[in-house]
């Protein structure tokens, strides 16, 4: 079992006029899984070793399909496992556009993808050990998360708003409100 890197390289050129490649659309055999690794800070590892060479991780990445809580690389022809610790995306920078509930969140990920937080795109925070774990889908159940740095300058937008008769601190963005807390767990 190998995937070529010709396979996803024709795959990924035939698609860049297009966009992104069209891998929610494709079905192809399952040839087994490949030992690759994305790292909870967003490090893509091929046989224990990072991959250092930024276009070939975008490549990658471009061709990354979820399946349940599985992750695949795949082209039209091959469909191989890799291995995700947290989310395949790392959040490492935003922009905020306006003020209120117009207000626009724009997310950048360490491998050149570009979102804004709206409905379909939500952000939502989890707890870990009990730490903020926060997340912003980037596209097709791909998540990205948001780095520390990027989550305190997020809360610095933060506002409470009432929502269901409870007190909520959350952000704006495209007129929809994430919730990051309940106010009360603040205090």
């Amino acid at each position: 079992m190998s995937v070529s890197a010709e396979s996803i390289a024709s795959a990924v050129k035939a698609a860049k006029s297009r966009g992104l490649p069209p891998v929610d659309k494709w079905n192809p055999p399952f040839c087994g899984d490949l030992d690759m690794r994305i790292a909870r800070d967003g490090t893509w590892f091929y046989l224990g070793t990072p991959i250092g060479r930024a276009p070939l991780v975008r490549l990658f990445s471009t061709v990354l399909k979820r399946e349940g809580d599985k992750f695949f690389l795949v082209t039209p022809v091959e469909k191989v496992g890799i291995t995700v610790d947290d989310a395949p995306f790392l959040a490492v920078d935003f922009e905020v556009e306006g003020t209120g509930p117009s207000q626009k969140l724009t997310f950048q990920t360490s491998v050149g993808d570009t979102v804004m937080a709206d409905a379909e795109h939500p952000i939502r925070v989890e707890t870990r050990d009990g730490e903020p774990a926060p997340y912003v889908e980037v596209r097709a159940g791909l998540e990205a998360l948001i780095d520390r740095k990027s989550f305190f300058r997020l809360v610095d937008h933060g506002v409470t708003e009432a929502i269901d008769g409870e007190d909520v601190f959350g952000v704006w963005s495209a007129d929809t409100f994430f919730e990051i807390a309940k106010a009360t767990d603040l205090a």
